[in-house]
């Protein structure tokens, strides 16, 4: 029963889980009622509109009370465990904690501010110590042997076996089986291990938000689009100063690195946003000595329980087995790409030397001598594109898929939100009946902290008679409208869009109906990006396209000569793409595997030694990307950031077969419902990969889709 670690925003996209879920059963009727705590009503969605900062001390101190009293009492009860006298109260208990803390912990990352962030912190340590004593408890942990030893247990659905299995291993992997004091320090360490990654998550978005640069002659702005200029001006007039304001959030900072001819101004910013928490900026924000913590504390955390390092720890409720198992694979996949790495880099030396006079890359070049290469090999710019994804085109086509592929119909539905531009919707079947809600946040703001992630509001599960209808937030960092005009999104940025509401269709469309298995929950960490990744590939389809295009200016739909750059496009630079991400998820594992915090190397010097390996590109020596690789420091994804490419394989391949059949092909679609979307984690993905493809996974797609076979 141990609580999911959050996950940070990523560079481009991310998911994010909360705290185990639970239920509202047992609670007495004066609950409900619209004057008490909102934390502490579970009679709908969360009311955001009515949630202070002072609310959340006492809901959770309330929660934590009563959950401990029903934990105290499933224990000393003689009663022989079954599903409905043991796992079920649990289960209620801990759901009602979860959705209570799961809406803090997500205005936390949304709405930030002062006295929010103050009641969390407040908290954190208090929650994290109760899934740690859940997780260690002897006496919980003998009962769910005993059910599962039962005669009974054969009676159960493979989903509650699942649930039960699952719970058997993270008790093992929450150190219930340690003696005493190895029990007390294996908690102190997940307490730790919680302030330090919140810590690490503020700190940077702090940094985040101190820096901004003021530019007062716009012909130092050359390039930069109009959309980004108009947005820049904007943010320089609410700060009551004249010109164009720059940011290190992404709507602000990509614009620049792409676009802008100001070398000087490129390089400025690049140098700000790759020293980020660190030593060169203020020292209460340097993640530096976080990075050494938080690292030497999950490797004692391992050997606790018995493990060499963190990293085999990370993988036991994984795809992957081993370490050196996830380390071939990132290393045979790097020597596929490497070739095609190093071609996209001496294409862009060649390009920028002999067009555009640079006798060196430097890295804030990189991004805009791309996008020169790009138009000059293509014909086109990423500028030019974006004009033909306006917001309320993208939303549209992106339901109309939805639609055509699951037969579902999506209606927008008033909601309490926590910002006015927060969208939210309602997804029915044929049949009209509600199958899922999901609220969508599409626009950075300072208190939001970057990348885009999916995460759980409410999980889906059977209530007596009746199913609860699972809820999902959405959570992107796109630019907002500036002017009279929509928002646009350039076509990374829908793909982002896309690949998220991958994850929350995951999470919507389960079809289980046990909490521990429902939608994400119970999904091994290297596969739960399947269903986000294979979402991705219906960005590159001219039949969905042309239905999410139009002018912003003109209402034209996308031109086919234009669609079909793009996909020639496709694949540029693809090889540097890969190989980056694998420069990531090989320091990763390293890190977690057979790197000694206290041996004298630091982070950053295992880092450099990975890119001299895999890399084409190497950042100055100032680059402080640890600092904020969030994903790995503040997130789950510790010894798991090759879950990215891993899933990767999973979806080309499932793809393949909707490019077999008909990318929009309502029976494949509803196959790909049954098969993996709605069975959750109630069997392993792998059995669920084989009963929607009939095989076993291939590399192949993968490498076809990435052009490098």
């Amino acid at each position: 029963m141990t609580a999911a670690t959050p996950t940070a925003g990523r560079d481009k996209k991310d998911w994010k889980k909360p705290p185990p879920p639970a239920d509202t059963r047992g609670l007495e009727s004066n609950l409900y009622k619209p004057t008490m705590n909102p934390l502490l009503d579970y009679s709908g969605l969360p009311r955001f509109a009515d949630i202070q900062p002072d609310h959340v001390g006492p809901a959770i101190d309330q929660l934590l009370s009563e959950n401990r009293a029903l934990v105290a009492k499933l224990a000393d009860s003689a009663e022989a465990p079954t599903w409905a006298n043991f796992v079920e109260p649990l289960e209620d208990a801990n759901e009602r904690l979860s959705r209570a803390w799961g809406q803090v912990s997500h205005l936390h990352s949304v709405m930030d501010s002062p006295g929010l962030r103050e009641a969390y912190n407040a908290k954190l340590p208090e929650v994290t110590q109760y899934y740690a004593e859940l997780s260690q408890h002897e006496r919980l942990y003998a009962k769910f042997k005993a059910l599962a030893a039962s005669a009974g247990f054969a009676w159960l659905t493979p989903a509650q076996k699942k649930v039960i299995d699952n719970e058997l291993r993270d008790f093992r992997l929450g150190g219930a089986e340690l003696p005493a004091d190895k029990k007390a320090r294996f908690m102190a360490i997940q307490e730790e291990l919680a302030k330090r990654s919140a810590k690490f998550e503020e700190n940077l978005l702090d940094a985040t938000n101190a820096y901004a640069r003021y530019v007062e002659d716009e012909k130092d702005l050359a390039g930069l689009p109009e959309d980004a200029l108009t947005a820049a001006r904007e943010a320089a007039e609410k700060d009551g100063k004249p010109g164009w304001k720059f940011t290190l959030r992404a709507p602000s900072y990509l614009p620049v690195m792409q676009f802008c001819d100001n070398r000087a101004l490129r390089e400025e910013l690049y140098r700000a946003y790759v020293t980020r928490a660190s030593e060169f900026g203020p020292a209460e924000l340097d993640n530096t000595e976080l990075i050494k913590q938080i690292v030497r504390l999950r490797r004692e955390a391992a050997q606790l329980l018995g493990h060499q390092n963190y990293a085999e720890v990370s993988l036991v409720p994984k795809m992957a087995e081993r370490p050196d198992q996830v380390l071939d694979f990132l290393n045979q996949l790097a020597k596929r790409a490497k070739p095609f790495a190093e071609r996209d880099m001496q294409e862009m030396r060649e390009f920028a030397a002999k067009e555009l006079g640079m006798a060196e890359l430097a890295a804030w070049d990189l991004a805009w001598v791309s996008e020169k290469l790009r138009i000059a090999r293509y014909a086109f710019s990423e500028q030019e594109v974006k004009q033909y994804f306006p917001e309320p085109r993208v939303l549209a086509g992106l339901f109309r898929l939805i639609e055509t592929l699951y037969g579902l119909e999506i209606r927008p539905t008033p909601a309490p939100v926590w910002d006015k531009d927060v969208q939210f919707y309602s997804l029915h079947d044929r049949s009209g009946q509600l199958v899922g809600q999901f609220y969508l946040d599409l626009y950075a703001r300072e208190t939001k902290r970057g990348g885009a992630w999916m995460d759980d509001a409410i999980c889906r599960r059977r209530k007596g008679e009746t199913i609860q209808t699972p809820v999902a937030y959405l959570n992107c960092n796109f630019s907002r409208p500036v002017g009279n005009k929509p928002a646009l999104f350039t076509h990374d940025e829908v793909i982002t869009l896309f690949h998220e509401t991958g994850h929350g269709l995951h999470h919507l469309l389960t079809r289980v109906e046990e909490l521990g298995v429902s939608g994400i929950n119970g999904v091994e960490w290297d596969a739960v990006e399947l269903p986000s990744q294979f979402m991705e590939n219906f960005c590159w389809e001219w039949d969905v396209l042309k239905h999410m295009t139009g002018h912003v200016d003109t209402g034209a739909p996308l031109p086919k000569d234009l669609f079909d750059k793009m996909l020639a496009a496709k694949n540029f630079q693809a090889g540097m793409q890969t190989l980056r991400q694998i420069e990531f998820a090989l320091f990763d594992m390293h890190l977690h595997y057979d790197f000694d915090p206290d041996a004298g190397k630091s982070a950053l010097q295992l880092l450099d030694e990975i890119r001299r390996q895999v890399a084409v590109v190497i950042p100055p020596d100032y680059n402080r990307f640890p600092n904020n690789f969030s994903h790995i420091f503040a997130g789950g994804y510790a010894a798991g950031y090759y879950s990215y490419k891993w899933a990767e394989v999973l979806s080309a391949d499932a793809y393949s077969l909707f490019e077999e059949d008909g990318v929009l092909n309502p029976e494949t679609g509803h196959r790909f419902w049954s098969e993996i979307l709605g069975v959750g984690g109630s069997r392993t993905a792998l059995e669920s990969f084989v009963a929607f493809r009939g095989r076993e996974p291939t590399i192949d797609a993968l490498l076809r889709h990435n052009g490098m076979i």
